[in-house]
């Protein structure tokens, strides 16, 4: 695990930049660095020693030393690969697991990405070619990002490594926030900055001669059904999920777990007990409020497995959270990930490996929406008028309570989702908490409207939504899923807030053979009827007691809506007084203002919408003012004490 950067450019100072970006990504490989120079190209690593801690430095060279790699990553399957190439002539000169990158490569040349299993970003230099190619795992669980030029081509793993080689002015990229407003999460190749983009999930790039182009190489296909009975499915599910964990087990130091009490981290950190010989640490973190509070699963499955406990109660200090989580992210925080990064923490003071259980709701049908699309489905037959005129009125009606999926926002999604009709529903669904199309028009200034106003965000969604990858509705589902969300959300908070400690995070659950066997599962194996999960449930279950199996799913988290409401209401307020984006002509203050005096006053819960203008205005403070995470705390502080 590491952290990669290089660059193509003019010669005289491409040392001095590349020294730069390999130290802004010094978090991500704390160990060692390494570099490699010649006339055309600098690549740097700045490496977390996880496999061949004494031989395993980078960049590593072929037999000939006319190939020259960087990897970000674990390889899993590199022991039978390994194999393989001794077995055809190939010589290696370290015992880590991405030398066999190289090797592949010399023998399948850009195919040999399609060979692999893991989690990896890597780039090959050709020294006799003088081509650079570089790829993306399957699901994206490794992050690379780049900038390209007829006169340079920059990249990195963090956003952050290219801005400090100084070749690119930070600049915002307003059409990417006109969709991350939307989405909550960036997508496709996106940034949060101009010309900066992301190599997406399941992608190879090749540069040659100042030219650059991109293959997607990997795929879901939902459409490719086994003929299983439920028990066959079943048990063919406990394999292939015991032997990814097993897989990730690779190490030549300590690995631990993330243990949530949910299902997923607890079957993972289950298997992982069931495949060691010794107590498995894991690491579980509580807060103060019980109602968000999972601690006593989390006991009873580290009890039940005489595993190593580690765990913390938290304290709901957020606010101050934000600013670094911003600097680890390269972009706006999310709630989700101050629980990951306080989890990572407290593991990292005793591991620098944790497996996680990051996937299965995505692969599995875990979250309400899968079953309540069925439910708006039969909702609809309601007559139009009745449920635009008579439901509407009644719905409004209903107290908002300002806690985690609450009756009057389930009522309300439920009404106004009915109006559309299958994938349209869905990708409208991923704004209704957020800002839609409509309400965009208010909150972005109106030469920015007019700029985008045929750039519908639910359009990103919808191109997934009605590939042919898939048939079924549930399965259409978790492919658009598998394809934006995850990767260009989830996988990106769990990447940075585990590397924000030095800690390598590793995910069973999107190893890409799981992803392909749940794909092959009927629709009705993993959501059956209003039953979430059904199938990965029965796996749990030969592990986990039915108390944690069968519990309403809760999920790690804070009551947002109601500090946004009481302690953190002035600073909202006094916010919008010295708001940035609407300074620079982005965004409408009285939009702002209308969203802001609504949620205070109680007449609608807005959490997510200010959440996402809250870090907004921090991450430019940081990126554009250059202020620290120190004056940002201090800033919090100010604007909610007046």
């Amino acid at each position: 695990m590491c952290g990669i950067a290089g660059l193509i450019g003019a010669n005289d100072i491409r040392r001095d930049r590349l020294a730069r970006m390999t130290d802004a990504l010094q978090h991500r490989g704390p160990d060692d660095a390494g570099y490699y120079h010649d006339d055309i190209v600098s690549l740097g690593q700045r490496r977390l020693s996880i496999i061949d801690l004494e031989t395993g430095q980078q960049p590593i060279a072929n037999e000939t030393g006319d190939l020259i790699l960087i990897c970000n990553g674990e390889i899993y399957n590199s022991p039978e690969l390994r194999q393989q190439l001794i077995g055809k002539g190939h010589r290696f000169t370290t015992k880590t697991d991405v030398e066999v990158i190289l090797h592949l490569y010399e023998e399948h040349g850009t195919e040999c990405v399609k060979l692999l299993r893991g989690m990896f970003a890597f780039v090959i230099w050709n020294v006799n070619t003088r081509q650079l190619y570089m790829a993306r795992d399957h699901m994206g669980q490794k992050p690379l990002y780049f900038f390209s030029t007829l006169d340079s081509f920059v990249f990195a793993s963090e956003v952050k490594g290219i801005l400090a080689s100084g070749i690119v002015e930070p600049k915002i990229d307003i059409e990417g926030i006109w969709h991350y407003v939307s989405m909550r999460f960036m997508p496709d190749q996106f940034s949060f900055f101009k010309n900066i983009h992301k190599l997406q999930a399941g992608t190879s790039l090749l540069w040659e001669d100042g030219r650059v182009t991109t293959q997607r190489y990997w795929d879901i296909d939902f459409t490719a059904k086994q003929s299983l009975t439920f028990e066959q499915a079943e048990q063919g599910l406990h394999d292939v999920l015991y032997d990814a964990v097993q897989s990730h087990l690779l190490s030549d130091v300590r690995v631990g777990a993330f243990l949530s009490g949910g299902i997923d981290s607890s079957t993972v950190a289950a298997m992982m007990a069931k495949a060691s010989p010794d107590p498995v640490p894991v690491f579980s973190i509580g807060v103060e409020e019980q109602a968000y509070n999972e601690l006593p699963y989390a006991r009873m499955v580290a009890k039940r497995y005489g595993m190593e406990a580690h765990e913390q109660v938290v304290k709901s200090d957020m606010i101050h959270l934000i600013p670094t989580m911003i600097q680890s992210l390269d972009e706006p925080s999310d709630p989700f990930g101050v629980g990951v990064y306080l989890v990572s923490e407290l593991a990292r003071k005793t591991v620098k490996v944790v497996l996680s259980g990051d996937g299965g709701d995505e692969n599995f049908a875990g979250y309400d929406r899968y079953a309540g699309q069925r439910l708006a489905e039969y909702y609809s037959f309601l007559p139009q008028w009745f449920r635009k005129s008579v439901m509407r009125k009644v719905i409004s009606k209903i107290p908002e309570s300002f806690q985690y999926k609450t009756i009057a926002q389930k009522a309300k999604w439920l009404n106004e989702m009915s109006m559309f009709d299958s994938g349209e529903r869905y990708s409208h669904s991923m704004s209704f908490l957020r800002f839609t199309q409509a309400s965009k028009q208010m909150l972005f200034a109106p030469e920015i409207c007019q700029q985008f106003r045929d750039h519908d965000s639910t359009d990103l969604i919808l191109r997934y939504f009605q590939a042919d990858n898939a048939n079924d509705l549930v399965d259409k589902m978790l492919y658009t899923d598998l394809m934006t969300r995850m990767p260009d959300h989830l996988l990106v908070i769990a990447d940075r807030m585990t590397m924000a400690h030095s800690l390598e995070g590793r995910a069973p659950l999107v190893d890409h053979k799981v992803v392909e066997y749940a794909a092959t599962l009927p629709a009705e194996f993993k959501l059956k009827g209003t039953k979430l999960k059904y199938a990965l449930k029965q796996v749990a279950g030969r592990y986990l007691p039915n108390s944690l199996i069968h519990r309403p799913k809760q999920g790690f988290g804070f009551p947002i809506a109601t500090w946004m409401r009481t302690e953190l209401a002035p600073l909202l307020k006094n916010l919008l007084l010295q708001s940035r984006f609407v300074e620079l002509g982005i965004f409408e203050r009285r939009y702002l203002s209308q969203l802001v005096d609504e949620h205070i006053s109680g007449k609608a819960d807005h959490n997510f919408r200010l959440w996402i203008w809250l870090n907004l205005e921090l991450w430019y403070r940081l990126y554009f003012e250059e202020q620290s995470t120190d004056a940002l705390r201090g800033l919090t502080d100010e604007l909610v004490s007046t």
